[in-house]
């Protein structure tokens, strides 16, 4: 399967903007005091993330994603390993859409 240049150039363009943005968030915040307030923000930002890319998909999806979010919720729970519990969910996903 061959690659074109446009989009091995796309695929560097968005490493680096990635990059740059993860880079530039680092540099930046040595400039910034960190306060209790600002410290819980931070440590809950990650579960906002988590939320803005689920919801979607379960208001969109079908039984499957509906089958994927209750596995990884039963695992979490279960386990604690949010790891596993990805990777299960996709697993379960996968399945019942070839059902």
């Amino acid at each position: 399967m061959a690659t074109s240049s446009d989009f091995l150039l796309a695929l560097l363009a968005m490493g680096m903007a990635s990059y740059v943005c993860r880079a530039g968030g680092f540099f930046l915040m040595r400039f910034v005091a960190i306060t209790p307030r600002l410290e819980a923000a931070l440590k809950v930002l990650p579960l906002g993330v988590m939320i803005g890319i689920v919801v979607p998909a379960a208001r969109n999806g079908g039984v499957p994603e509906i089958l994927g979010l209750i596995s990884v919720a039963a695992l979490m729970k279960l386990t604690g390993n949010d790891f596993v519990a990805a990777l299960a969910g996709i697993a379960i996903v996968a399945l019942a859409r070839q059902v």
